[in-house]
């Protein structure tokens, strides 16, 4: 399997959140054509996750995401990089993946399987949906991938999205002691959350806040009457603390919150002889607890994602079928060594 050829390939299908449906059809053909049982788990109308296992039970699954980002941008590649809209985040990962799956079957190692979800970039609906589905009662290990320079991660951040909203009172803006200004009370209430002393955990860093978005009032002759602000919190400690300081903030203000997701902080599993990294981002990982011990480790950098740069170095693409294959390995030798102890797979 030409890994570059085929990154290429998926890159050049256009799968934004939302669209994922052409890459999905694309990967089931080709799965099936490799002899793998695929299964495709809608999530919504046109939008499926899909789900492929060997004959035997899966024992180990490699999962990403099908989803990118927008906007669409095709493949193309020098010396070095296969560039384009996924090229790390995620579409290079599956190429590896799979390519990974079929090295370890020819080696007699068939007891793999794959999830790819929908919807990773936006609210990970796909991975909610695919956490019931009975193929994950059969999985003791599940490699996520996600661009981590093919070092293993120890742990992820978790991620808190909040709107914050305030209302106002509409008037001329030529006599504005009539109104209210509900752009002015989000202002102060921003002012406010930017010298909040966020938390500090030693093992996952900072508590970092990100005000997103900024929108509110129609026109600039009228004293705008609503405002709304989303921030994303990359959280290091239980969710909770976090939510108590913003609604401590607002308490009295007339503001209000609406969560609109939250993941909590992940301690990752680990396997020796790789090199090891903490990361800043929330994966699927969080939503698929049924999937067995989570791993996160896969090519390119999170600097290169979302970006109009997206890039992955071939080299690293190449060298991760192999990290892959090999942790593969380590997790099913693992399994086998609870079997000769216990008489049984836990």
């Amino acid at each position: 399997m030409d890994v570059i050829e085929f990154t290429r390939r998926l890159i050049d299908i256009p799968s934004v959140s939302g669209d994922e449906g052409e890459l999905a059809r694309f990967l089931g053909h080709h799965l099936e054509g490799l002899g793998y049982r695929v299964e495709f788990q809608e999530v919504a109308p046109g939008r499926s996750n899909l789900i492929a296992t060997t004959d035997e039970p899966p024992r180990v699954v490699l999962s990403t995401h099908l989803d990118t980002v927008p906007p669409f941008i095709p493949s193309t590649e020098d010396d070095q990089h296969i560039y384009g809209r996924g090229a790390c985040d995620a579409k290079g990962i599956i190429a590896a993946q799979i390519a990974a799956a079929e090295r370890l079957r020819a080696e007699g190692l068939a007891q793999v399987g794959f999830l790819f979800t929908v919807d990773e970039e936006v609210s990970s609906l796909g991975a909610r949906i695919a956490n019931n589905h009975s193929v994950a009662s059969q999985c003791r290990f599940l490699i996520n991938g996600e661009p981590t320079n093919n070092l293993l991660a120890t742990g992820s951040k978790g991620s808190l999205r909040v709107k914050v909203s305030t209302k106002g009172r509409a008037a001329h803006s030529a006599y504005p002691e009539e109104g209210e200004s509900a752009i002015e009370k989000l202002l102060d209430l921003l002012e406010k959350l930017r010298r909040v002393q966020w938390p500090v955990d030693s093992f996952f860093g900072e508590t970092t806040c990100n005000i997103g978005v900024i929108s509110g009032g129609t026109r600039t002759n009228i004293i705008p009457a609503e405002a709304e602000a989303q921030l994303h919190i990359r959280l290091t400690t239980n969710s909770s603390g976090v939510m108590k300081v913003l609604e401590d903030l607002v308490d009295g203000t007339g503001a209000e919150l609406e969560y609109i997701s939250c993941s909590e902080p992940v301690r990752l599993h680990t396997v020796e002889g790789f090199e090891r990294l903490i990361v800043r981002f929330t994966t699927d990982v969080p939503y698929l607890e049924n999937w067995g011990r989570p791993l996160l480790l896969g090519p390119g950098s999170i600097l290169d994602a979302h970006t109009s740069h997206e890039r992955l170095g071939k080299g690293e693409l190449i060298d991760s079928v192999d990290l892959y294959a090999r942790l593969v390995r380590a997790c099913s030798a693992n399994i086998n060594v609870a079997r000769t102890a216990t008489g049984e797979v836990r």
